[in-house]
């Protein structure tokens, strides 16, 4: 990377001189197959998938949602998870857990609680509909999270979609937030994966001579955009991850106000989605409280959506430059209509999955996604 100057090969003869040095026989040597890699691939075989799955794990409580691409673990106490997840990360599947809310202290999550402890702080805040960010006061943006007459007004009189841009991430987050980065910690989902020092997690195994990336965690905020009348647009616009990630909703504010749909509205547009049987179920169980709405992509469809956006921009007059890459630049939110087009032209289908309070999703590196 920029910062340490290191390289690919030097990280190769590190590893190379390591297991010259401790004199490994070379039986004992981990040994790079590309051939053998190449055949173990994953395999879209999902039937096989559930079948085994349904044998091996019967003490663990999922399902399989978005045409059976989805892992959904039900039960987040099971210490068991692990093993079915797993299974499922070798494929390189997305994962649901639901219900992290139950272990979390609830009142530090709070927008009124974070505004009291935090409003003071100065962050860049997005604003969605036209990708302006301005440097203000956090109080004025914790205002308006769940009242709408209290959210800035643009130019024309609309009102503003606002998103903290990653306020606070990494180091900050825990100088800033000892309570909730503790809290955070004690609730993350499969902890042999997810805590950072997971015993399965790969970056507690780095080497001191590594510099360590920012795997967070960061605090993600956003307006609703069921507030607003342009529902072609998200707070996060389709990006790929480069590292494996989780995200938990850890609050869901309703917002009031003047022309803020109602809960019954919010869940009639939620339903004219493409939704899986299994969470239009959740959506009409009223225990359950949805907070996001995910569109998400296999990393192997990443080419065929960059030729997709590209063509899009083309028949929409914008100029498409050789360097320009509209996933990296983070520059387009896949509408319904774009959506529909991308399967019925490249077919690459949508996996849509509503995030409820409590859920943490798991994306693989590779992954691509908008919210």
């Amino acid at each position: 990377s920029g910062k340490s100057g290191r390289t690919m090969p030097n990280i190769l003869d590190d590893i190379i001189a390591s297991v010259v040095e401790n004199k490994i026989p070379p039986n004992r040597a981990p040994k790079i197959n590309v051939k053998s890699e190449i055949k173990e691939e994953p395999k879209d075989d999902k039937k096989s998938i559930q079948d085994d799955c349904s044998k091996r794990y019967s003490d663990i409580q999922y399902s399989w949602i978005c045409d059976k691409h989805v892992l959904w673990l039900r039960d987040h106490k099971n210490t068991n998870n692990w093993k079915l997840f797993k299974e499922c990360w070798k494929q390189g599947r997305p994962v649901l857990v639901s219900g992290m809310h139950k272990k979390m202290n609830f009142s530090l999550w709070k927008a009124e609680s974070i505004s009291l402890d935090f409003g003071n702080q100065q962050a860049d805040i997005l604003n969605c509909k036209d990708s302006i960010i301005s440097n203000t006061n956090v109080k004025e943006f914790w205002d308006g999270f769940e009242d709408v007459s209290k959210r800035q007004k643009v130019k024309n009189g609309e009102t503003a979609l606002l998103k903290l841009k990653d306020w606070p991430s990494g180091e900050d987050f825990k100088a800033m937030m000892p309570a909730r980065y503790e809290d955070l910690l004690k609730s993350l989902p499969l902890p042999e994966y997810c805590s950072p020092e997971g015993k399965l997690n790969l970056a507690s195994h780095l080497p001191g001579f590594f510099v360590r990336p920012d795997l967070g965690p960061r605090l993600c905020s956003a307006y609703g955009v069921a507030a607003t009348k342009d529902h072609d647009i998200g707070t996060t616009n389709l990006h790929i991850e480069v590292s494996d990630v989780v995200n938990i909703l850890v609050y869901v504010g309703i917002a009031k106000g003047n022309g803020v749909l109602s809960k019954s509205g919010v869940l009639k547009k939620l339903e004219e989605e493409d939704l899986d049987d299994l969470l239009r179920k959740r959506l009409k169980d009223s225990s359950e409280l949805p907070g996001a709405l995910w569109h998400i992509y296999a990393g192997k469809d990443a080419d065929k959506i960059r030729e997709f956006l590209q063509k899009i921009a083309k028949e929409q007059g914008l100029e498409v430059l050789p360097e320009h890459d509209p996933i990296r630049d983070q520059s387009w939110y896949v509408n319904k209509k774009l959506r529909q087009r991308l399967f019925e032209e490249y077919g690459v289908k949508t996996c849509t999955v509503i995030q409820f309070l409590g859920d943490a999703i798991i994306l693989p590196a590779g992954a691509l996604h908008q919210v």
